[in-house]
């Protein structure tokens, strides 16, 4: 995945063979800006990120105005690309939780892969907690835990609002993983299952004995068919180029059509739920457990 660095020299590399395209040189287009020659070069070598202005100004001068709307793009994607979980979480999860529910409302259509944990959007509050307490403790943020639950859980209200679809894909792992007590575990699974059944949500599993198309190296959201993020440990990233949302809407439909449905996602959710309670708590219901 291509970085801010990256991504910065290949917007001056697109605006460089906009510049030749116009056959001028790089001392003849600052002339005609206004510009020093070395703010040319240094944006072309990716050195310098240009303003929305001045992608308007070179492209004028360049003949190239059809081109704006695709490289404003690419620009707003570079000044979103990389945000730092330490500046995201800055004011705490809560406000956090908030900018994704506004970014949720927005979207028409929400598609995510999930291999390592179950989406926000389907957690229990416990779960919630211990997921947003670990990175309340990694990251050494405001520890707002309470509220930043009860955002989450507001976010949650999208799922029974009219005019919003969700389809999620989740590793077996994400419904294994013992990122909480089992007990806790449990319950989430059992969240997961009914949410299941919601008309406007489809959950695949794609169950360990699966031939994977592609390995899952990490979980993505698809928001509508403008914007994907992407969470690593340290940051989010955030996507809105065409070709790059194409590549991930190529490699969700991958995952999707290995994924179980149905019948087959609950018997390997409620295999799951056995395996847990055969392993933890082979005397009795875990529910029944001070």
């Amino acid at each position: 995945m291509a970085n801010p660095r990256q991504t910065r020299e290949a917007l001056g590399a697109r605006l460089r063979e906009l510049r030749k395209d116009a056959s001028l040189n790089g001392k003849q287009l600052a002339q005609t800006l206004h510009w020093q020659a070395t703010k040319v070069s240094r944006i072309e070598l990716g050195k310098q990120t240009p303003s929305e202005d001045d992608i308007r100004a070179w492209l004028g001068a360049c003949g190239a105005a059809d081109q704006q709307s695709s490289l404003i793009a690419q620009l707003r994607g570079l000044e979103l690309a990389y945000a730092a979980w330490q500046r995201q979480l800055r004011t705490g999860t809560r406000d956090r939780q908030r900018q994704i529910a506004t970014i949720e409302a927005e979207a028409d259509l929400i598609r995510g892969f999930e291999p390592a944990t179950v989406p926000g959007l389907f957690q229990t509050r416990e779960y919630a907690r211990h997921i947003m307490a670990q990175s309340i403790a990694i990251h050494d943020i405001v520890d707002d835990l309470e509220d930043g639950l009860q955002a989450r859980m507001e976010r949650q209200e999208i799922l029974y609002k009219p005019g919003h679809r969700f389809h999620f894909v989740l590793t077996e792992a994400a419904v294994r993983n013992l990122l909480c007590p089992p007990e806790i575990l449990m319950g989430q699974i059992e969240r997961l299952i009914a949410s299941a059944t919601l008309p406007n949500v489809a959950l695949g599993v794609i169950p360990f004995t699966a031939r994977l198309p592609k390995s899952p190296v990490h979980g993505f959201w698809i928001y509508g068919t403008g914007l994907v993020t992407v969470e690593t440990f340290a940051a989010e990233l955030s996507l809105t180029q065409p070709e790059e949302i194409a590549v991930y809407a190529k490699i969700f439909g991958l995952m999707k059509d290995v994924a179980l449905y149905g019948k087959a996602a609950r018997a390997l959710m409620t295999s799951v739920l056995d395996d847990l309670a055969a392993t933890h708590f082979p005397e009795g219901d875990p529910t029944e457990l001070s």
